[in-house]
């Protein structure tokens, strides 16, 4: 497939094993996949892809996304010094839902993301439980807002302070995963499940495939491992 010599020429393909018994050649579900991340919805992604001579089914190129998610690895473990936290409300199949983040406010690396169904301290302990699961933040100082996390730091022994100068790290991240929700949808007319896994391949494309200007062109994974 010409397509796929193209592409295979500038785009990382080292994920075979994520397609086993898969016709399609790996830089063109790569790319499908890199369109997906970026913000076109999977019927977008089918539509860009028939244009270039691959025709593919809608439901082919959703199980991309499932198992091209399932076999990616969480971030690089991190020691971050500072670590900013927020949330923010979406909707979910029309139920209101709550998207808590994590970033390194020096390497830019999104530690973590998960939805629940409120907010609030139980959310907010929840959230930081997965990120000492993960990453070594026992010397990190998470900058926070109100929303429960002071009680919630306390709770595992965390430091951290109100901060709502030094958090434009995370205030752009939800900028920027909020354009490509409104890219192609408002919310999510399916399970959390499905939030759950367009917003890890997200994680996984800001950190891995995302050029960081301020790293002159290096992702926050590379500037991390490097």
């Amino acid at each position: 497939m010409q397509l796929a010599n193209l592409l295979r020429e500038s785009v990382d393909v080292d994920c075979d094993e994520a397609w086993e018994n898969e016709r399609t050649p790996t830089p063109v579900r790569v790319f499908g996949m890199r369109l997906h991340s970026m913000g076109l919805s999977v019927w977008e992604v089918v539509a860009v892809l028939d244009v270039l001579g691959v025709d593919r089914s809608h439901g082919a190129v959703w199980n991309w996304t499932h198992d091209l998610v399932e076999s990616q690895a969480d971030p690089p473990t991190a020691a971050p010094s500072r670590v900013a936290v927020d949330e923010k409300q979406i909707e979910v199949d029309g139920e209101t839902k709550w998207l808590y983040a994590a970033i390194d406010t020096e390497s830019k690396l999104l530690l973590e993301i998960d939805v629940y169904s409120r907010r609030g301290i139980g959310p907010a302990a929840t959230f930081l439980h997965r990120l000492t699961e993960k990453h070594d933040v026992s010397d990190t100082e998470f900058l926070v807002d109100g929303g429960g996390y002071l009680t919630a730091l306390f709770r595992h022994g965390l430091n951290g302070q109100l901060n709502y100068t030094d958090r434009n790290h995370i205030k752009k991240w939800f900028q920027t995963v909020s354009m490509r929700i409104d890219r192609f949808h408002s919310f999510w007319r399916d399970s959390p499940a499905s939030a759950r896994r367009w917003l890890r391949r997200f994680r996984h494309h800001y950190n891995h495939d995302r050029p960081n200007q301020a790293f002159d062109g290096r992702t926050p994974a590379q500037e991390v491992l490097n």
